[in-house]
């Protein structure tokens, strides 16, 4: 998911915001900073590398503390920090995947943010799955860096010319439709579906889960995928007879990753594609895409029994264990992640500016309120339906310390069933049984 920040996007309006922090007054946070100037350890993976360091030069003018900052490749990132954590190199602020959480907290490497108001103030602007994604038996472990969720993307044009008048809300209206426009011959497989053995893998399935009213655990965390009433047999079931029976989605989904199908997408090969919903901005731009302009978003297709939920990811700005032993540490730990995740100033600056220089998502309501933000947006799609759709959103229901080792068997069993390789419920006793197993050991 890295490729987000690869954009060459202008960095004014951040920078002019910037500078009024660095001018705003060094007042008590400075006074305060100079008896306690430790530097602030600062570890990210390389993103937006140029907006952290300006963000980081008014934190510094504004507070008087100084930073450290480094950062490493997001491949590398996760090793990266592990080695750091075990060899208790000197961290005290880092950016974390909602993914890790469980893993990183029970090792002990990252500490909970309960104890400082100022930072749990925040809970309240937030998305409420914003907040349960940074949260781990009961604890908070950190501010948000940047939230999104997976969409519903269509070809206005496309339907257009199949005399389709609306996008569809319901899967087998999809499949409906698709089937129409494949018999009009606009296109061999309308649907555009990634199902390759990566990192987005479990965003597509949880996404078309969700949607179909099932899960893939409870609330207590036993493994809920094969139970046919709440489970995910319907979503399976669904991708299933689309490759084989309705042939409306490509059989060479199996093998096609998140950037390959945007990129067939992108290039006017289908009507409909799940994409991460930052994906609109490289879409809609004629620079970048064949149908610029005509891509619009929907709210996520409902199975029978369903609705419009779909699965948000988010990433968080962490404190180290290590800083939260130390009292000076900590509250120094704390000014940064309040400056990044939270307000600096009177506004959410980094997540507004990640934005708007790179179409990021983010997790704060009151953005979508944003003259500027909404102005910026209009650009290239609909932020009432971004919002509406956001407001549906649900964090990942399998994020455990086991969950990258049972990925690799649910994708494969998933991929099974497509293939037909294995039936549906074959498929997905195979991923019950190995998240039973993982969790008991």
């Amino acid at each position: 998911m890295s490729d987000i920040w690869t954009s060459d996007a202008s960095r004014r309006e951040f920078l002019k915001l910037a500078a009024a922090a660095g001018v705003a007054g060094t007042g008590a946070l400075a006074l305060e900073a100079q008896a306690q100037n430790a530097p602030i350890n600062f570890y990210t993976w390389s993103a937006a590398v140029d907006l952290v360091k300006s963000h980081l030069t008014a934190f510094e003018a504004r507070t008087g503390l100084k930073v450290n900052y480094n950062n490493s490749p997001w491949a590398q990132y996760r090793d990266a920090m592990v080695t750091k954590f075990v060899g208790k190199a000197p961290l005290d602020v880092m950016w974390v995947s909602d993914s890790w959480l469980p893993e990183w907290a029970e090792a002990g490497w990252i500490a909970p943010i309960d104890g400082f108001p100022d930072l749990m103030k925040y809970n309240a602007d937030a998305d409420d799955f914003c907040n349960k994604s940074m949260q781990y038996k009961g604890k908070q472990y950190g501010l948000t860096y940047y939230s999104d969720y997976m969409a519903f993307f269509y070809d206005e044009e496309i339907l257009k010319k199949a005399g389709i008048k609306a996008p569809p809300t319901t899967w087998d209206e999809l499949v409906a439709q698709s089937l129409k426009i494949k018999g009009a011959g606009l296109s061999e497989y309308p649907m555009m579906l990634s199902m390759a053995r990566e990192s987005w893998l479990i965003e597509f399935l949880t996404a078309m889960v969700y949607s179909n009213g099932g899960r893939f655990t409870d609330d207590a965390g036993a493994a809920l995928m094969a139970d046919p009433k709440r489970g995910a047999q319907q979503a399976l079931q669904w991708v299933v007879d689309a490759v084989n029976k309705h042939k409306i989605i490509s059989p060479a989904c199996v093998e096609t990753g998140e950037l390959n199908g945007l990129k067939a997408f992108g290039a006017g090969n289908h009507a409909f594609a799940l994409l991460s919903r930052y994906r609109v901005r490289t879409l809609n731009d004629p620079k970048q895409s064949a149908i610029a302009g005509r891509v619009k978003q929907a709210l996520m297709p409902m199975g029978p029994g369903g609705s419009h939920a779909t699965v948000g990811w988010m990433r968080f700005h962490g404190m180290s264990a290590q800083a939260a032993a130390d009292k000076n540490r900590a509250a120094n730990a704390a000014k940064l992640i309040e400056w990044f995740g939270g307000k600096a100033g009177s506004q959410y600056q980094f997540q507004k500016m990640l934005f708007s220089d790179l179409g990021t998502g983010f997790g704060v309501k009151e953005l979508f309120k944003d003259p500027e933000v909404q102005a910026n947006y209009k650009k290239y799609s609909d932020i009432a339906m971004f919002e509406k759709q956001q407001q549906l959103a649900r964090r990942k229901d399998v994020i455990a310390r086991w969950f990258g080792e049972w990925d690799e068997v649910n994708g494969t069993a998933w991929q099974s069933a497509v293939v037909g390789k294995s039936t549906v419920p074959a498929a997905l006793k195979k991923s019950s049984d190995a998240w039973n197993d993982m969790r008991k050991s």
